[in-house]
């Protein structure tokens, strides 16, 4: 018995699994495993004690006048040996454990006891990340399997693929890495815990980490927009008039923001306020640009019409439109940017951009038209959006809409070498 304590005693230790469903497991396996060579009886149980670790085989029959069923069925006389009261029809408990039963069924049990430990140890990790879906994880990079990384996390092992990972990291063995626990995936083999370091959300968790006054409330993080490796734009907000939301997140001398830069990998953070009308939220997301006007188009639906001085409207798209493009992310609205020259009429407006986009390869009057109509005015309102946008918003086929991104990014990768003196 005292082999079965320290087998229960290791697997306790090692795999941190309670002590009574290991027990529990094992009277199951040694069920199934001795069924045959116990006693072929319907109601049969293994049972361990708990202090003693010594294992019976119990069967309870049912009391009869004459036996039928050896198996299933004891006599009067015989049971009232057992239990002094029994009457007729009543079920009685038989201890049925034969010699040696303790190493013999131990021995046939191994394999049927090995996977419901396993079974136990996925309801135990299951049970263990379920509640930090969502949170940040911390870990060691165990081993490369092809393009994924999997990271030791302590219970169990973590799958960061390669599309959630921050384009540009590298990782050895051995490293200690953070990152999103974003699902458990139930799998054959058990509780995949997927993990990402690309996800906005990571960001996102970073910041309620760091920043005291979103971890209890005060601060709410009202959107978030990210560019992995690139740019994040996130836009806060505060309940409490005396604390500044910004000030608040980016911490004194810049310390908090400062944190997350580096476990971003230099990944840039505009903290944005966010503010209930669009216009004045719009105009906070494209800071540091000053703008001479905003305003939200009467026609065309969730469409902001900016306009920027000649020399505000580079910083204002931001290198190859990015901060526009997040500016669209961040506020789910589309950016119509547009420099100042002076005032035109609205049907004027639409028919320069129409003409201006059918001008580029790529793209043509039909296109044109098309995009102007359902708000895609110019090449950064077209940057600013994915495929699946265009496509869905233009009435364009997903084909076409890849073909329009691709002019529009020619168009933009022109003018910046343009406006550099490139080449």
């Amino acid at each position: 018995m005292e082999e079965i304590k320290a087998f229960l005693s290791y697997w306790e230790k090692e795999r941190g699994i309670d002590r009574e469903i290991l027990v529990q497991a094992l009277e199951q396996a040694l069920l199934q495993a001795s069924r045959k060579s116990v006693s072929p009886a319907k109601n049969l149980r293994i049972e361990i004690d708990r202090k003693t670790y010594a294992i019976r085989a119990i069967a309870t029959v049912k009391v009869v006048e004459q036996v039928h069923n050896p198996h299933d069925e004891i006599t009067l006389a015989r049971a009232r040996r057992i239990k002094p009261d029994a009457q007729l029809g009543d079920e009685v408990e038989v201890d049925v454990t034969p010699r040696d039963f303790g190493r013999i069924a131990a021995q046939n049990a191994r394999q049927v006891f090995t996977q419901k430990l396993r079974q136990a140890e996925r309801e135990v990790v299951k049970a263990e990340y379920t509640h930090l879906v969502g949170k940040i994880v911390s870990g060691t990079v165990q081993r490369f399997d092809r393009t994924d990384v999997i990271v030791n996390l302590g219970r169990a092992e973590g799958v960061l693929p390669r599309t959630e990972r921050i384009p540009g990291e590298e990782y050895s063995q051995g490293d200690r890495i953070r990152a999103l626990l974003m699902e458990i995936q139930e799998t054959g083999g058990g509780p995949m815990l997927i993990l990402s370091r690309a996800h906005p959300h990571f960001v996102k968790a970073l910041f309620e980490l760091e920043v005291a006054e979103i971890a209890d409330g005060t601060i709410e993080i009202k959107g978030i927009a990210r560019e992995p490796g690139q740019r994040t734009k996130i836009a806060v907000w505060s309940r409490d008039e005396k604390v500044d939301p910004v000030g608040a997140c980016v911490g004194l001398r810049g310390l908090r923001v400062q944190n997350i830069v580096k476990e971003l990998s230099g990944e840039k953070i505009d903290i944005v306020r966010w503010h209930e009308d669009i216009k004045t939220f719009v105009a906070n997301a494209l800071s540091p640009a000053k703008l001479s006007r905003v305003t939200v188009d009467p026609v065309l639906p969730n469409v902001v019409h900016v306009i920027a001085e000649p020399d505000q409207f580079s910083l204002a798209i931001g290198k190859r439109g990015q901060n526009v493009r997040l500016t669209g992310k961040l506020t789910g609205w589309k950016i119509d940017i547009q420099r100042e020259e002076g005032e035109v009429t609205f049907e004027e407006k639409m028919n320069r951009a129409i003409q201006k986009l059918a001008e580029l390869p790529g793209i043509g009057p039909a296109r044109a038209e098309k995009l102007v109509k359902s708000g895609f005015l110019n090449i950064e309102g077209i940057l600013a959006a994915d495929e699946n946008a265009i496509s869905n918003d233009a009435g364009l086929t997903v084909e076409e809409a890849k073909e329009v991104l691709e002019a529009a990014a020619m168009a933009q990768l022109a003018t910046e070498r343009g406006e550099q003196g490139g080449p």
